[in-house]
């Protein structure tokens, strides 16, 4: 798909999620996927330009990151042929794994994956729905190098762009399909 292409998509979906003022708290506006995923036409389109942009990259594993990443990163994986790794919060991985920590506004939170899910050398795309300040995906990504997995791209669903999450992904190739350029963009 061209740039024309993936304005178009990213206009037409930007119009079919749903902006909630003042979720989780004041301030906030929260952006509502469930009225794309429940949208069968636009949920096609969303895993069709997920797709067109990643097809010929000969990739071996889509990482997703808990748990609305989970959602078009395994059906991603799916259609390129390659294996799907969920990364999860501490806890719910049941055999051996490793563990990254990462900042949060107010102080820190970790990631886990198995030690077994990616091998040296395979070629990674990482998946995760909303890119805001980039420190989860930041952390998705050390786990898959400390594995010796080769991320060759990251993508989103949305991007808050008004937060600079890519200035932390500034050594990947980040592609998001639409953009939010403030808080109260809607």
């Amino acid at each position: 798909m061209n740039e024309i292409q993936i304005a178009e998509v990213s206009k037409k979906l930007k119009s079919i999620i749903r902006s909630v003022p003042n979720f989780p708290k004041d301030g906030i506006v929260f952006r509502d996927i469930t009225t794309l995923l429940k949208d069968s036409e636009a949920f096609k389109l969303t895993v069709d330009t997920f797709y067109q942009k990643y097809k010929g990259m000969k990739i071996d594993k889509v990482v997703s990151v808990e748990s609305r990443g989970f959602i078009f990163g395994s059906v991603l994986a799916y259609l390129l042929g390659a294996g799907f790794v969920p990364i999860r919060k501490p806890g719910k991985l049941p055999a051996e794994k490793i563990r990254q920590e990462y900042q949060l506004e107010y102080g820190t939170d970790a990631m886990e994956v198995h030690v077994d899910a990616i091998k040296p050398g395979e070629k990674v795309l990482v998946h995760d729905d909303l890119l805001a300040t980039g420190g989860t995906v930041s952390a998705a990504c050390k786990l898959i190098e400390r594995l010796g997995g080769e991320v060759v791209g990251i993508c989103f669903l949305i991007e808050l762009s008004f937060l600079k999450g890519r200035d932390r992904l500034k050594n990947y190739d980040v592609f998001s399909i639409v953009q939010y350029n403030s808080e109260q963009e809607m």
